[in-house]
């Protein structure tokens, strides 16, 4: 019994660590995406095209520091079909996620929210979305 109890608790811990890291890491994604959304929108390209480059700056980020920190023991080894279809699966959640946060930022810009509020409101929603894909899907075994 105290066995399965430590066990639980240092489950327990696991689980907290990974979700700091892997808000460290949506932290450094979003910085990205953010920054450079907010750089292309003040260049003048329209709202939906800088929020989609963005996206893709942080998709970037995401994919390096989720597989080597937050998800490392449950990373396929480099070079492998395994990694290949994690970095398929990963690219597949993002553009999921990309797809919610055009779509949000597109539709509240159209009804004449500002962007910088529609892309507040696709982060909240993207950032739930791709966590749940890449905790259960993509990296599964890290995350069992």
């Amino acid at each position: 019994m105290a066995q399965s109890i430590a066990g639980l608790i240092a489950t327990i811990r696991r689980g907290e660590i990974r979700w700091l890291n892997y808000l460290l890491a949506s932290g450094l994604a979003l910085g990205s995406d953010a920054g450079l959304f907010l750089l292309l929108l003040d260049a003048g390209l329209p709202p939906m095209a800088a929020s989609a480059v963005g996206y893709c700056a942080g998709i970037l980020v995401h994919w390096l520091v989720s597989s080597r920190l937050v998800f490392a023991d449950g990373a396929a080894a480099r070079g492998t079909d395994e990694r290949h279809r994690q970095k398929l699966l990963f690219v597949g959640s993002a553009l999921i996620g990309l797809a919610i946060t055009t779509a949000i930022v597109g539709t509240g810009t159209a009804l004449g929210l500002d962007p910088r509020l529609a892309k507040l409101a696709a982060i909240i929603v993207s950032f739930q979305t791709t966590y749940l894909l890449r905790r259960h899907i993509v990296f599964r075994t890290a995350a069992a």
